[in-house]
């Protein structure tokens, strides 16, 4: 089983992400399940969202305590929030920034790293707002580069599904992050 947890603001689109992430793992014939940590967050409050993909059924139905993918959206959480918590040996980490990844290899050793610069992105395909971008399908085109966990096609076929507005502008901004990601070598 992998099991992936997605940090972001509430409005970023975490939530939407890693339902898309799992509709993405679905198509190509895994199982999977995907599901939202809420309490009393606002616009802008940390928030987590969780997929969970395995060649079985998927029969857990509690939080991810120990993941093996941690995607990032807002870098900020970086300092305010224990992101590796529970992450694996070795797992991956993808933060959306427009640093490096050697910026963050100290704090984050022993972790496969990578950063892209979503907001970036996002706004050059005009998603969102170029104040609020909306950074989720990007995020989910460099998760796909740098874990190889699944195919950008599919990812854009579950953009297709869930995104009603601007499709093709996200699946185009996920095919431009998937070439753009930087990873730490």
């Amino acid at each position: 089983m992998v099991e992936i947890r997605f940090h972001g603001r509430g409005g970023q689109g975490a939530v939407i992400a890693s339902k898309i992430l799992a509709m993405a793992f679905f198509s190509e014939g895994k199982y999977v399940q995907s599901f939202p940590l809420f309490g009393v967050e606002r616009r802008g409050a940390p928030v987590a969202a969780f997929t969970r993909i395995d060649d079985h059924p998927v029969r857990m139905k509690c939080n991810i305590y120990t993941p093996d993918c941690i995607i990032v959206l807002d870098p900020t959480l970086t300092r305010t929030v224990d992101i590796t918590a529970g992450l694996k040996k070795g797992g991956t980490i993808l933060i959306n920034s427009d640093s490096s990844p050697e910026e963050y290899k100290d704090k984050y050793a022993g972790f496969k790293l990578a950063t892209i610069d979503a907001d970036s992105i996002a706004r050059e395909f005009r998603l969102g707002s170029a104040t609020s971008p909306i950074i989720n399908t990007v995020i989910l085109g460099a998760f796909a580069a740098q874990t190889k966990l699944v195919k950008l096609e599919s990812i854009q076929d579950g953009i297709r599904k869930e995104i009603p507005i601007k499709t093709e502008a996200n699946c185009d901004a996920a095919k431009k992050a998937y070439e753009n990601i930087k990873i730490l070598k």
